[in-house]
């Protein structure tokens, strides 16, 4: 199958050479290689021949800029793959998108889903909790030299491979016309990550509870947890933090 991957940063690169090691037929396309999906610049080289294109590019920024950055870039690949015949168009997403209406990322990444379920084209869209890679740049945004800071939220986060490996089974089966959410196989809350971290890299550093604490303020409750018949992984993060 012929298989277009929009976006070479964690995810892409690892799906591309996921996929590649399968068999199909891999195109990468990204700002560095000269596709441009604000403007749309090299999308019908890219996308000729494609059956499916999977999206896996970020918002340049988290603001309020970012719903714009989704509408324009989502319009113009949905125009391209139609005038490519592209037959099945993958986004990835994030589980409870459309339930942190405080957070101007996740309101983009659910106008993003809204488009590609409004476009021309058959889709699937992947759900993947927060990544492995995540977490401890996530507690440096509220750390310093005496203490990290986090709030008590629930999370469930997954090794980024496992999100490409569910990516690629998506990507190379029928469109789902529907979401899928992958997780990883353990939830905590996000402090009780930060002291786990913290162990395994030998920091002695305390882990204070604070409902006010960088991104994941803005959460409440548990609406960053799969729900039932989410895909979970199975790398453990207490597991991969020995790995890493």
């Amino acid at each position: 199958m012929q298989i277009t991957v929009i976006g070479t940063g964690l995810i892409g690169s690892q799906l591309a050479a996921e996929l590649t090691a399968r068999g199909h037929d891999v195109t990468t396309a990204s700002l560095s290689s000269g596709v441009d999906l604000l403007t749309g610049q090299g999308l019908d080289a890219v996308l000729a021949g494609a059956h499916t294109v999977v999206n896996v590019t970020n918002s340049p920024t988290f603001d309020e800029q970012s719903p714009a950055f989704f509408r324009t870039t989502v319009g113009n690949l949905l125009a391209a793959g139609e005038r490519a015949d592209v037959r099945h168009q993958v986004a990835l997403s994030i589980v409870g998108t459309d339930q942190v209406p405080r957070l101007d990322y996740y309101r983009a990444k659910t106008l993003q889903e809204e488009l590609l379920r409004g476009g021309p084209t058959p889709y699937s869209i992947v759900r993947a909790t927060q990544f492995f890679e995540f977490m401890e740049p996530a507690m440096s945004w509220t750390s310093d030299d005496e203490a990290v800071r986090l709030p008590a939220t629930p999370v469930q986060p997954i090794a980024s491979a496992e999100v490409a490996e569910a990516l690629a089974d998506v990507a190379t089966g029928s469109p789902l016309d529907a979401i899928l959410e992958v997780a990883g196989p353990d939830a905590f809350t996000l402090d009780e990550i930060g002291r786990v971290t913290l162990t395994a890299r030998g920091d002695r550093r305390p882990v204070i509870v604070d409902d006010q604490a960088g991104l994941f303020a803005a959460v409440q409750g548990d609406v960053l947890l799969p729900g039932p018949g989410a895909r979970l992984g199975r790398t453990h993060y207490r597991d991969w933090l020995t790995t890493t």
